[in-house]
């Protein structure tokens, strides 16, 4: 508002006619930074739609890996066979050890960068501070309680990739079943086959997190908005005045209504490059808050809500106890987390 009232101020009341620019030059930027604007979307869009499509994957990933849990874990190769409650434990320490798998990967994709908006815009601090992020609130222990045992829970915490820490413990559980003739040798490989499908998509999503948008794009793009915005009301001031002066000529002259009108017109230049202004920075404005899918923001890919929907999925599989499953996560000013 302020970029585009003073220069029509000092145009219209100060009569400094020169205070102008051809339209047409300012038209061809405006329309070069469309382009512009439009590719760094598009290339944000397509960071937010695989972390999506990656986090869609683990869910398929792991109703297929809680499927084989129940079905290969059984006592059909087994000469002294476990009971059924024997066996059922072990199928939900491995369903619990996956669940902080991806307990493990929340916290780790939920970390703040220096170059995520969460952490250098404070209007997405101010919308976001009454929503509860459960990777904010708790920390990986107190979260890994109850879904690891207290040594597995100490060996996770000391590595730097703790997620792959969990992958390592589930595939080491995996073979030891397999001495025990709990799993078949053709069940252990499918099962580890998953285990590594499991990695390929934490290794997604962790590119994802880790390699921003490139920050040569990211900034000048917002540099070349901010030039077109104080740039525009210097190419709208004179078009507007010389669609009043044509009005003043067309209509009459001599008609103090039609002349007040038309020395008037060159004000509308006030409304109209706020409004283009206001377009363009909010295109530019869409393509950040969509540049890092999971730093915490409205926007962000809802990871946290996904992970409890697998866990109420895998733990009904398993036929846990019901009264033992979390509800799902409930939404938060329209947000789902």
């Amino acid at each position: 508002m302020i970029i585009a009232t003073v220069p029509t101020i000092l145009y219209a009341v100060l009569d400094w006619k020169f205070l102008n620019l051809p339209w047409l030059p300012i038209a061809l930027v405006g329309s070069a930074l469309a382009f512009i604007v439009s590719f760094k979307n598009n290339a944000s869009y397509d960071r937010l739609w695989e972390a999506r499509k990656v986090w869609g994957g683990i869910v398929n990933t792991s109703r297929s890996f809680a499927m084989m849990v129940n079905d290969f874990i059984v006592n059909q190769i087994k000469e002294n066979g476990l009971s059924d409650i024997e066996l059922f434990k072990i199928r939900k320490t491995i369903i619990m050890r996956h669940i902080a798998w991806m307990t493990s990967l929340r916290h780790a994709l939920r970390k703040p960068k220096s170059w995520e908006m969460s952490t250098i815009n404070s209007s997405d601090k101010e919308y976001m501070k009454d929503v509860e992020i459960s990777e904010r609130k708790f920390t990986l222990k107190e979260e890994l309680e109850g879904y690891l045992s207290d040594n597995e829970i100490q060996h996770v915490l000391k590595q730097q990739n703790k997620q792959g820490a969990c992958l390592n413990l589930q595939s080491t559980n995996l073979r030891e079943l397999k001495e025990k003739n709990l799993i078949w040798e053709f069940a252990h490989l499918e099962m580890e086959s998953l285990l590594v499908e499991m990695f390929t998509l934490q290794g997604k999503v962790e590119r994802i997190k880790n390699f921003p948008y490139p920050r040569q794009f990211a900034t000048l793009n917002l540099f070349f908005v901010w030039i077109f915005i104080l740039l525009l009301p210097f190419g709208v001031m004179p078009v507007f005045d010389e669609i009043g002066r044509g009005i003043i000529e067309q209509y009459g002259s001599n008609n103090l209504v039609i002349e007040f009108i038309g020395t008037q017109f060159v004000w509308l230049a006030i409304p109209f490059s706020v409004i283009i202004s206001w377009i363009f920075f909010t295109m530019e404005r869409i393509g950040e808050v969509s540049e890092n899918p999971f730093e915490g923001i409205a926007n962000d890919t809802p990871i946290t809500s996904i992970s409890r929907a697998i866990e109420i999925d895998i733990r009904q599989m398993i036929m846990d106890d019901p009264s033992t499953i979390p509800s799902p996560i409930k939404e938060q000013k329209n947000i789902l987390m």
